[in-house]
């Protein structure tokens, strides 16, 4: 799991968030039973174990903040897209939980995280409830658009889970590729943001273009973050990347910058070092990094972050939106990727 420092709101995202709080506490209600409504008010950090308040909530609401936004700019109140937004954040939550049960993480947002307190199986089945709600409450929407909404979240979910899939097979072997890897980062990080990005206008019924344009911008700020990422879990300080610098190094990860280093023409050392069975000593991993920085790792991750928002702001260009929208996608894509556009 990823963790990022806490960085504050933008406006649009603390106005949000403040809308969406009470409406994602009735839709875990209504279509969640008792036990998994318990699980999840648990892992959104509004109830303790027990179910009672806590008077605090976790998570940041980027992805419904921007349905939300998506909405606007089809043309209409941002409060006809709360089912998108409610139902992308279900999902994203469901991809949360289990993420921490496969990558055995203990604690998120600074608390046990659900799987410790509940056990597996109750956590798998609160997940699984998330992804099944999310449906329910796209198709139960007033929208015009209520049905292909539907249809875009589950392929994005879709891609998300094979996205997933590839990174866990990835683990198991030697000769993956590049090409192979940023297709990975996409659907993994990117098919759920990008579909964030339009599932508010498309619920709503706005023209097609603007949808896809939207949903592309959406996905090339994921790959950016996700590059960012990696790039900070081996380059960057402890305090921005949130996590033990190298620690990314030290799990032997394919992420973006070391498999670009590892398919580099040269890399024979790195490989040998990388990619062998003992276990990674300190030293080791300072010559790691040394070695996918000097096969040319960090300048490709840099340079393809780069190209990926230079592409996001082209198709946020193409799209035609009303006046202010623009200006607040750009500065959620700055909030995510930890810098201004």
């Amino acid at each position: 799991m990823t963790t990022t420092p806490v960085r504050a709101l933008t406006p649009v995202l603390d106005t949000g968030r403040t809308t969406l709080g009470p409406a994602l506490r009735d839709a875990v209600r209504s279509h969640l039973g008792e036990q998994m409504s318990r699980i999840a008010g648990y892992h959104f950090g509004w109830a303790d174990a027990d179910g009672l308040p806590t008077g605090s909530w976790g998570g940041k609401m980027v992805r419904p903040g921007l349905a939300l936004l998506s909405a606007r700019a089809a043309g209409a109140p941002a409060e006809d897209g709360l089912p998108a937004a409610l139902a992308v954040e279900l999902v994203h939550n469901f991809s949360l939980v289990h993420d921490d049960i496969m990558d055995g993480d203990e604690t998120r947002r600074g608390r046990p995280t659900a799987w410790t307190v509940f056990g597996v199986p109750d956590a798998v089945l609160a997940g699984d409830a998330m992804a099944t709600a999310a449906t329910s409450v796209l198709l139960e929407a007033p929208g015009p658009g209520a049905r292909a909404a539907t249809l875009s979240l589950m392929t994005a979910t879709q891609r998300m889970i094979d996205g997933q899939t590839a990174d866990v097979g990835f683990e198991r072997r030697d000769d993956v590729t590049l090409a192979e890897c940023l297709r990975m980062a996409g659907d993994k990080t990117g098919a759920l943001l990008g579909c964030a990005c339009s599932l508010g206008a498309e619920l709503v019924g706005g023209e097609q273009v603007l949808v896809e344009n939207l949903r592309a911008f959406g996905e090339h700020i994921g790959l950016a973050f996700q590059l960012v990422d990696d790039l900070l879990g081996i380059w960057g300080d402890t305090e921005r990347a949130g996590k033990r610098v190298g620690a990314d190094l030290w799990a032997r990860k394919k992420s973006l910058p070391v498999v670009a280093a590892l398919n580099a023409p040269g890399s024979e050392e790195l490989r040998a070092l990388y990619l062998g069975a003992e276990p990674l000593t300190e030293s080791d991993v300072r010559q790691v990094t040394a070695l996918v920085e000097r096969a040319g790792g960090r300048d490709w991750a840099q340079d393809e972050a780069a190209r990926q928002i230079t592409a996001a702001e082209e198709c946020l260009a193409a799209a035609p939106l009303p006046g202010g929208v623009r200006a607040e996608f750009l500065e959620i894509a700055g909030f995510i990727l930890g810098r201004q556009l």
